[in-house]
């Protein structure tokens, strides 16, 4: 039976956007950062780039691409250095030359790329015909972040058809195991939309971004943990995904964790660690009245462990120290 709905196991929802906001949201994610390495990767270029070697790797992919004026994957390294400015001051617009170049002598990756900087409006005129014309290039080579992404766009069609169609192809993304569609397909299922509803299969999939470190996919598969929904009920299991987004710096995280240590559920209650998280939440603009009302009362042995927890916290923030 349900628990009774207590504040704490009331606040323990996650509200799915509307799917429309939730594409939009996913496209911007899986924009950042596209530049994609090559394909077949110049000997000493990707492997100067590989070690860090930035400027290496520029002066070894532009001697290629001099010797080789059909060196597709040097030319693809090219405009990835000089996207993210590596060796060499950033240029966009050039960047964009290179992948172009690479592009039409079929590397996948480049083509990806600057798909990607069409459909933003990046280093070349935002163009979303010629974005899906170079994705529909690169997916058919196997580049599965563009077939995600070609999904994204079918479901903008908001028509039966293209829900299938997205479903489809966000499915090849998320086989080929890019966290963004494996996240994706999950809302799908769990939707119903562009097939059956399936709320196990939703779990597994969601399990697998979670995994893979996808942030949206970590808190919403703990949450799918902590009520049984979809997947075996755990609570422990979910308050150490809880754990590993807040540790993160993920205010969504921080504050469920909170209300787990007020509530002890999935872990010991410690409102010390309930008070440190709930700051940590509103330090990132994540108010919660229900949460500063539970830990109003601390005695000074917790508030100063609250404290210490918070400053420890925020310098693990600053330093980019990863999670476990």
């Amino acid at each position: 039976m349900r628990p009774r709905c207590t504040p704490a196991w009331c606040r323990l929802a996650w509200r799915t956007p509307a799917w429309r906001t939730l594409v939009a949201a996913l496209a911007v994610v899986a924009g950042h950062g596209a530049v994609a390495a090559p394909t077949e990767a110049p000997d000493l270029a990707f492997g100067a780039f590989q070690r860090g070697r930035y400027r290496d790797a520029f002066s070894a992919a532009t001697q290629r691409v001099e010797k080789d004026s059909g060196d597709a994957a040097a030319m693809a390294l090219l405009g990835e250095l000089t996207a993210d400015g590596l060796g060499i001051a950033p240029d966009l617009k050039k960047a964009a030359e290179w992948f172009a170049l690479a592009a039409a002598r079929g590397d996948r990756n480049a083509a990806y790329s600057l798909a990607m900087m069409a459909l933003q409006g990046r280093g070349v005129p935002k163009d979303k015909a010629r974005a899906k014309s170079l994705l529909e290039q690169a997916a058919k080579a196997g580049q599965p972040s563009a077939a995600y992404n070609l999904g994204l766009m079918a479901l903008e069609d908001n028509t039966p058809d293209g829900d299938v169609r997205g479903a489809q192809l966000i499915r090849k993304g998320a086989d080929a195991g890019v966290p963004e569609a494996e996240f994706a397909y999950a809302m799908l299922l769990r939707a119903g939309k562009g097939m059956p509803l399936d709320k196990e299969m939703a779990g597994q999939f969601m399990a697998r971004a979670a995994r893979d470190r996808y942030e949206a996919a970590e808190i919403e598969y703990a949450i799918m943990l902590f009520n049984g929904d979809g997947v075996a009920k755990d609570e422990a299991a979910a308050a150490k995904l809880f754990l590993r987004s807040a540790t993160g710096g993920n205010p969504i995280a921080q504050n469920r964790l909170a209300i787990l240590y007020v509530s002890g559920r999935g872990v010991t209650t410690d409102l010390a660690e309930a008070a440190a998280w709930n700051l940590l939440a509103k330090h990132a603009g994540r108010d919660d009245p229900w949460l500063d009302s539970a830990t109003a009362n601390l005695t000074p042995e917790q508030r100063e462990k609250a404290q210490g927890l918070v400053r420890q916290r925020l310098s693990s923030y600053q330093l980019g120290i990863t999670p476990p």
